[in-house]
């Protein structure tokens, strides 16, 4: 009678699973991960590149904050979001962009990227990457102006010289001789390491690539994403490379120059904006891949990075609709 007593069915409303994982948490691991990306870029570019990302960050925040507020929400500015969109933003920007350029990009970026689809979690675009476009398609020309590496310890200024990206310098040297000409001089290590022209997430390959894989190991992004996005980069200019090695670079060129890293696993991998299966992670990925590979191959842009995955982002939902996970317990046809 005592044993029967003891068996009772406890009934509860979900979560049935629970975790210590956080919004907070996840937020600030990933600008964990990219911190030391960050860092390598101040390193390059000097004390302009701190004041982009801290400006950036600020707006970021006080956007937030003010159209919460506005918007009778609950003021969450705490959460991390808006610091890693600002801070994604940065990543995306030149080091010398101008003051006015960033603060219109950072609010640009929360309050059309994200708070008018009603904030964090219904978001459609990812909003750095929404702010980075619009920026390049209205100011071009600052967009677009890139500063030589510069360490913070020489005396030289980085303002005093500009210099055309890797894929900016292919581009030209493609239209101008037909061949990929000085794009194929540059050193491997100096793009490992992140001795190049370009924003601030274009810069240090290796501790991109360090920081994907801790958020990888520690469970907070799948490798789906990165994996078929990078890996259908790879295939594709490796299929152009082997045809014509004189106009196509060769893939390795195309890994680690560009912000082809800091997309596929800093961005891409964006809870709201990429499709919640595996399979359809994989979809994702290869889209992000393709139409990347496409334009820097193919079309008028240098980079097709953040192009690839906001239009990827509007075909989650279809990928969402038609690659679905298989239920518990579910029957599979003509078994």
């Amino acid at each position: 009678m005592e044993k029967l007593e003891e068996l009772k069915l406890v009934v509860s409303s979900s979560p049935h699973v629970r975790s210590d994982e956080t919004i907070e948490k996840i937020m600030y691991t990933v600008i964990l991960a990219l911190l030391p990306a960050a860092g390598a870029g101040i390193y390059f570019f000097g004390i302009n590149a701190a004041t982009v990302i801290m400006l950036s960050i600020l707006t970021a925040l006080a956007c937030e904050a003010l159209m919460q507020k506005a918007m009778g929400r609950r003021i969450a500015v705490k959460d991390g979001s808006a610091v890693l969109t600002g801070l994604l933003l940065a990543m995306n920007l030149p080091s010398n962009a101008p003051w006015w350029l960033v603060i219109i990009g950072s609010a640009f970026a929360i309050i059309i990227g994200k708070q008018i689809f009603g904030g964090l979690g219904f978001n459609v675009f990812n909003p750095a990457l929404v702010a980075r476009v619009f920026l390049l398609i209205s100011w071009p020309v600052q967009m677009t102006s890139w500063p030589k590496p510069s360490t913070i310890f020489s005396k030289a200024s980085v303002d005093a010289a500009t210099a055309a990206t890797p894929l900016g310098l292919l581009k030209t040297e493609l239209v101008l001789k037909n061949n990929i000409g000085e794009a194929a001089n540059i050193s491997i290590i100096d793009m490992i390491i992140g001795n190049i022209g370009g924003s601030l997430g274009e810069v240090s390959a290796i501790l991109l690539l360090l920081g994907g894989i801790f958020l990888i190991y520690r469970g907070y992004i799948s490798w789906h994403i990165p994996a078929s996005f990078i890996g259908t980069v790879i295939i594709i200019s490796g299929v152009f490379w082997i045809i014509d090695p004189a106009r196509y670079a060769n893939p390795l060129f195309h890994v680690l120059t560009g912000g082809l890293l800091l997309g596929a696993f800093f961005m891409a991998t964006d809870y709201v904006t990429s499709p919640i299966t595996s399979r359809g992670m994989l979809i994702f990925g290869f889209g992000c891949g393709f139409i990347t590979i496409l334009i820097r191959l193919f079309g008028a842009y240098p980079e097709g990075v953040s192009f690839a995955i906001l239009l990827m982002n509007i075909v989650t939902p279809l990928i969402d609709k038609y690659i679905r996970p298989t239920l518990f317990g579910e029957v599979k046809k003509g078994a």
